[in-house]
């Protein structure tokens, strides 16, 4: 099965032609330019170096994030355009998920919901910048499962919520680009327990594979939904207006 994936959670983002279990082409984007500028140019750049027509593709897999609200907007709307002309499935993928494992390894053959088996018995917390002081965060346990909600708060405030959870583990590990901007208010807070991983790989590898191996998972084009953990900053800019009117 041949799977074009995008991923535009984060500025650079990235997009790459999957087949089966094997990467044939990743590449990451240019972060000095908007999606909006690139895409779907970036995509037609890997089917190329691919040498894969997009009238081959099986099937499309897209971020879903969380990440930025403009980028996931985009390459979703992207992937969501070229599925309908090519009457095709998308799989939705969250960033959480892919970003749970080291960098090392690939993404689960089974589904990625409920067997995940990360290499180690302790948690694995996601940590995605957020801006605004603030990590887009998600906590899993050895065998994939959801040991937390996601949330969107300040580093302390995150680990306060998750103090009883982590108690009883001597080592949590440490994933995303929030993990690696917040490190020493990680480390201020459990030391030598913290195992933090500082790389941050391009993401649409693992997107594809996670939906070469979870094809239960692909709904229609118009199905797909961002996962925003928290809302829009539009939204909120709208609420605060609409409330500084009231009388």
């Amino acid at each position: 099965m041949l799977i074009l994936a995008l991923d535009t959670s984060s500025a650079a983002g990235s997009a790459a032609v999957v087949r089966d279990d094997r990467v044939l082409v990743e590449r990451a984007g240019d972060g000095s330019r908007t999606h909006g500028e690139r895409l779907p140019r970036e995509v037609m750049a890997v089917l190329d170096a691919a040498h894969v027509d997009l009238r081959e593709i099986d099937r499309f897999a897209v971020s879903i994030g969380p990440g930025s609200f403009t980028g996931l907007r985009v390459g979703i709307a992207t992937i969501q355009g070229l599925a309908f002309g090519q009457k095709k499935l998308v799989v939705p993928v969250s960033s959480f998920e892919v970003l749970v494992f080291p960098s090392t390894l690939h993404p689960p053959t089974s589904s990625p919901t409920s067997d995940l088996r990360p290499p180690t018995s302790s948690p694995t917390s996601v940590w995605i910048d957020a801006h605004r002081g603030e990590v887009f965060a998600a906590l899993y346990g050895a065998d994939g499962r959801a040991l937390a909600d996601p949330t969107s708060l300040k580093p302390d405030a995150t680990l306060d919520a998750w103090s009883a959870t982590l108690a009883p583990f001597d080592r949590i590990r440490f994933a995303g680009d929030g993990a690696d901007l917040y490190r020493d208010r990680i480390v201020a807070r459990l030391g030598e327990r913290a195992v933090i991983d500082a790389s941050v790989p391009p993401l649409a590898g693992r997107i594809g594979l996670v939906a070469a191996a979870s094809g239960s998972r692909a709904v229609l084009p118009h199905a797909v939904v961002p996962l925003y953990v928290r809302r829009p900053d539009a939204v909120l800019a709208r609420e605060r207006r609409d409330t500084a009117r009231e009388p």
